[in-house]
């Protein structure tokens, strides 16, 4: 009887451990994976189309992610979504006049936003808006045009 109490303790205790290993796991990978807890700064941008882009994507200068998109609304009174960046404070010196687009990696990766550097002397600080945007590019779309334009160029014929 006292063994098989102690066995049953023994395996609780180990399964108890495996969670608590597995809980700490899991907190470290998404506090790196979205940023969470870490020190930076946030700016906004503004885009008529996001197309698939989502919380936590990555956003990158230069092909080097320089932070991730922290949250995604609608603005009702430009009609336009407005989406918010945290840019790890690393990268401080991102000049105030540079332009973000909304862009794919590779023909069916995901989407992240793109900054390109400005010439300002100023640089972007914590609640800046990048004024320049380019908003993403919907598959469908182009594919609509490029079909309605060889049907329009056959019609003509």
């Amino acid at each position: 009887m006292r063994q098989t109490r102690a066995i049953e303790l023994g395996t609780g205790l180990f399964v108890l451990l495996g969670f608590a290993a597995l809980f700490f796991l899991v907190t470290q990978i998404t506090s790196r994976e979205f940023g969470l807890g870490s020190s930076g700064y946030r700016v906004t941008a503004a885009f008529d189309q996001i197309g698939g882009l989502k919380i936590g994507a990555p956003v990158s200068m230069a092909g080097v992610t320089i932070g991730r998109v922290e949250r995604i609304e609608y603005d009702f009174d430009r009609y336009q979504a407005r989406v918010t960046l945290r840019i790890e404070e690393q990268y401080d010196r991102i000049p105030e006049d540079s332009d973000a687009g909304i862009y794919t990696a590779g023909l069916l990766g995901g989407q992240y936003v793109g900054i390109g550097p400005g010439g300002a002397d100023v640089f972007l600080a914590d609640g800046a808006e990048l004024q320049f945007t380019q908003s993403a590019v919907v598959l469908e779309n182009l594919i609509s045009k490029f079909l309605f334009s060889k049907a329009a160029e056959e019609g003509a014929q």
